[in-house]
């Protein structure tokens, strides 16, 4: 029986060389030689004599893959296709059909198609499985399919999509894209302007100075930096957008290491842009990295007052280190250290729970920390801010819902079944969200709590005990109950699934763009915002 296709077989000797020219293992070199030479041996062996044709490179891929699992979702390896798509992310540019596209389920899907670019152009829509590209079936493809879909400028790319389950064809001309980090930029009323920073690559800071001066000569007076959702990006980057409001000179962040060489302190190093305008930076659950990086040092610098939820918690540092044949591993080097002194990673993947699941900083384990004018701001679990809006804080069953993807899937399913032509007139009513409470119920959502498993856990311990008949229906109740609230739960976090839902609805009409102009007259932490920024008081008594 054959199952792969005979490669050559690689043996590692190169990783001795990287790993015998890192000062970080001087200390263990013998260990580390000695297990290299097990392996390099025992792969060998493998590949040589096992009753089946094995490939090699999947063998070292699966294996590499899942060592890097032991230690952080963050340090990973990069095969050569992911190399490239990680310069492109960070550079801003590449050339492509013009869209987002995720893998969701194991189905390449476009989740936007950018407006007046090649797919929007073609009548591509969010929602569309691509199936196959050109000739290539890519059902079975192991490799990430959507490289497949970047090319040269002018080139033509067949694209097979499946949409509310009718197969089409359509022809793509690819063409040179700019991954803007700064999407929309405007003024919100005579006297405010909104900065949205979606990631931070390279073109992050130059993109945010050119948008503010924009805004201050509108008139603006006051500045919102939206950072929600932004993932976050080059560090370098970070330290540049928060010298916009700070002085030269400024400490903005730290990182420590086991290797000397990667204890760092950034500092600013340019004359700031405005040092005196008053700024209010949105952030979310899904904001992280660079984004706390920002938030956080302005908040410890008592430069910006913060709304919103509780950022990711991710105070980890990762750099790319080039291996052979044009891979590359990016590892996790340190950890980074805001201005007051405080390291906001939230999960301890380090020491696990009995599962293997990374734990997270208990609040009653939070230590506090001053600011630079003497307010308490905390460690260990993302940066908390100083205004919360219970709305833009996830809960279990909205995280729950958007790990299905049902409110993507959803507005899919609303677009092709509505018609919507006025933005600023359109509301998710009491009657869609019923539809959406149907919708989840035909899809069988359920998710199990926290609670259910630890019952289950003792269900099992309880038949081992024999105590099972004793406590069955006792346990019976406790599921019914956790049933109820589960049912309950959806109702409860109706507010915030609806928000989420008219977002998400909004950009298959509107775009991206069409969804922050709603958002300046209708966002809950815009508006919140602007009620800061209209009072000077209120504004400096936050800050003080």
């Amino acid at each position: 029986m054959k199952r792969f296709l005979n490669k050559k077989i690689i043996i590692p000797t190169t990783i001795v060389v990287v790993f015998l020219t890192t000062t970080a293992f001087n200390s263990n070199f013998f260990e580390i030689a000695k297990q290299i030479e097990i392996f390099t041996t025992m792969f060998k062996e493998l590949n040589m004599n096992y009753v089946d044709d094995t490939n090699p490179g999947d063998l070292m891929d699966t294996a590499i893959k899942s060592m890097l699992e032991e230690l952080d979702p963050y340090t990973r390896f990069y095969n050569e296709q992911d190399v490239q798509s990680a310069r492109i992310n960070n550079a801003g540019d590449y050339t492509g059909i013009g869209a987002n596209v995720r893998t969701l389920k194991d189905k390449l899907v476009i989740v936007e198609p950018y407006k007046d670019y090649a797919a929007d152009k073609a009548g591509l829509k969010a929602g569309d499985e691509i199936i196959k590209i050109d000739n290539v079936d890519i059902t079975d493809f192991k490799d990430d399919a959507g490289n497949l879909l970047q090319g040269a400028a002018g080139s033509e790319v067949s694209l097979t999509y499946k949409r509310q389950g009718k197969v089409n064809t359509v022809k793509v001309t690819r063409e040179s894209l700019e991954i803007k980090a700064v999407p929309h930029y405007s003024m919100i009323n005579e006297d405010t302007g909104y900065i949205v920073l979606r990631k931070f690559n390279k073109k992050a800071s130059s993109q945010t100075i050119k948008a503010l001066n924009s805004l201050k000569n509108l008139g603006a007076k006051n500045i919102v930096l939206d950072l929600r959702g932004n993932p976050g990006g080059l560090l370098n980057e970070a330290v540049n957008i928060v010298n916009i409001f700070v002085p030269k000179d400024q400490l903005v962040v730290t990182t420590k290491s086991k290797v000397k060489k990667y204890n760092k302190t950034y500092y600013t190093k340019r004359d700031p842009i405005d040092l005196e305008i008053p700024v209010v930076v949105l952030i979310d659950g899904k904001s992280a990295s660079a984004s706390e990086i920002v938030s956080g040092a302005l908040q410890d610098l008592d430069r910006a007052v913060v709304i919103g939820a509780r950022s990711f918690g991710k105070g980890l540092v990762q750099r790319p280190k080039p291996l052979t044949y044009g891979t590359q591993m990016k590892i996790t080097i340190s950890r980074y250290y805001t201005p007051s002194g405080r390291c906001i990673q939230a999960l301890d993947y380090w020491n696990r729970d009995e599962k293997g699941n990374a734990t997270r900083t208990k609040k009653k384990d939070y230590k506090a920390f001053k600011t630079k004018k003497g307010r308490s701001v905390f460690d260990g679990g993302g940066v908390q801010p100083d205004i919360e809006i219970a709305q833009s804080k996830q809960t279990p069953i909205t995280k729950a819902i958007e790990a299905e993807n049902l409110i993507f899937d959803f507005a899919t399913d609303y677009y092709y079944k509505n018609k919507i032509s006025d933005l600023e007139g359109f509301k998710f009513s009491d009657s869609d969200f019923q539809a959406f409470k149907s919708y989840l119920n035909s899809n069988n959502f359920n998710f199990e709590t926290k609670t259910e498993k630890a019952l289950d856990k003792a269900l099992e311990v309880a038949e081992n005990e024999e105590l099972e008949a004793s406590i069955s229906s006792e346990y019976k109740q406790l599921l019914g109950a956790l049933k109820n609230y589960k049912t309950s739960a959806i109702n409860k976090d109706k507010e915030k699934l609806s928000l989420l839902l008219r977002d998400e609805i909004i950009k298959r009409y509107f775009y991206s763009e069409g969804l922050y102009d709603y958002y300046k007259a209708n966002n809950t932490e815009i508006k919140k915002a602007l009620d800061i920024l209209s009072d000077s008081s209120k504004y400096n008594k936050i800050l003080n």
